[in-house]
């Protein structure tokens, strides 16, 4: 494997200690891309500098400089040249997906004249002090082929696990700023990987809309579908049972307990929300039925307009409880979700209005892109093994009471 050889001058050291260090970041972000430029030539070319070897099968031909713009300051990039001119990089790829994006929405922002004074600086920082109408045209269309792809692709796989959630934006809508939600699932794969199946921006989250979304993974291949993690808005809850027959749906507990806890005086609250944790930590299902009993004796005392929202909530809260106990504690909850939604209003408040729904899809839909490569590529989310042979060994054991209730 071809070693990374990064040189930092003391002047760097020196500043990422004491001095400047927007400056001392940039000067190391500039060492380790040059870096890693010239350990991909060291691969094509067979062989490092200066170096015999059979394996070489060409030469290097010097450099051509490049200034590369990124968040810490522009780059100053040496990029090699063979002697075949066949020199390829994939180093800004992932890169440049979301930044192109984001450039993008600002751009856009700016040529439909929506833009403020701070819009227009940043669009300046980051694309250079002027552009055309069809330079935003051409990006656009390169940008949403990436998108497209990765929204058709065929799903092949089975998924045990989905979660979904849904986050809100605004964008102009037929001259007016409206309030539009980009729906997002995710699942987790029989690997135990998960993966951003699909996102869809559109007018809120109503059963129609959650449908339609629904709809478009089954035709890509969603299939497997055993357990939906998500909270409990009416439509999505509707589309989830319509579209998932058979499987289950699992409530979020973070939710619920919010729920529950605006029902309940604040001097009790912090006893309430200890007793629902214990509850959500039960080891097997009777016992977690038990400590409700229990909690709703105490509401009855304290919080007697908890009740009724425990009571009936509970059945939706424990789905979870079907599965081996390793497996529960990431699906009993949307958090990893709203985590992922939280990365997303990060980028979104710097755009605060989108121009349109497909901007939406185009810069917050590169990010989802660049989570779901990290996380395929990453450490499992699930032991699927042990859900897989737990259902396994709850088949056989139902078969073989059904073949002794016929005998």
């Amino acid at each position: 494997m071809t070693q990374l050889n990064i040189t930092l001058s003391e002047e760097t050291l020196k500043e990422l200690m004491l001095g400047d260090r927007d400056e001392a970041v940039r000067k190391l972000l500039e060492s380790v891309f040059n870096a890693v430029l010239n350990a991909e030539a060291s691969e094509q070319v067979g062989a490092d500098l200066y170096e015999r070897t059979d394996e070489r099968v060409t030469y290097r031909n010097g450099y051509r400089e490049r200034q590369y713009k990124t968040r810490v300051g522009t780059l100053d990039l040496l990029i090699p040249k063979l002697r075949n001119g066949t020199f390829s990089t994939t180093l800004f790829a992932n890169y440049e997906r979301s930044e192109k994006a984001l450039v993008l929405s600002l751009m856009e922002m700016v040529l439909q004249g929506v833009s403020t004074r701070k819009v227009s600086r940043i669009t300046e920082t980051l694309c250079g002090s002027s552009f055309s109408k069809s330079t935003v045209s051409k990006l656009c269309e390169e940008l949403d082929k990436e998108v497209e792809q990765f929204l058709k692709r065929p799903l092949t796989r089975a998924y045990p696990f989905l979660i979904v959630d849904a986050i809100y934006v605004k964008a102009r809508d037929s001259g007016s700023v409206k309030s539009k939600g980009l729906l997002v699932a995710i699942g987790v794969n029989e690997d135990g990987h998960r993966e951003v199946l699909g996102f869809k921006a559109g007018d809120g989250e109503s059963y129609e809309i959650w449908f339609s979304f629904f709809s478009e993974l089954k035709e890509q291949g969603l299939q497997g579908v055993d357990l939906v993690t998500s909270d409990q808005h009416k439509g999505l809850v509707k589309a989830i049972r319509k579209q998932f027959e058979g499987a289950s749906w699992q409530r979020c507990q973070t939710h619920f307990s919010r729920n529950v806890l605006d029902k309940v005086p604040k001097k009790a609250q912090r006893e309430v929300k200890l007793r629902l944790k214990d509850i959500y930590n039960s080891p097997e299902l009777e016992e977690a039925r038990e400590r409700k009993e229990a909690l709703l004796d105490y509401l009855e005392e304290h919080a007697p307009r908890a009740v009724e929202t425990l009571d009936n909530g509970f059945d939706d809260i424990t789905a979870v409880f079907q599965l081996p106990e390793v497996c529960r504690r990431r699906l009993r909850t949307s958090n990893s979700l709203e985590r992922v939604n939280q990365e997303l209003r990060r980028r979104e408040r710097v755009i605060r209005i989108f121009p349109n729904e497909a901007s939406i899809e185009r810069l917050l839909g590169s990010l989802l892109i660049e989570m779901h490569e990290n996380w395929i590529s990453g450490r499992r989310y699930i032991d699927t093994e042990t859900y897989y042979g737990a259902r396994e060994n709850f088949s056989n054991t139902s078969a073989e009471v059904l073949g002794k209730q016929a005998a």
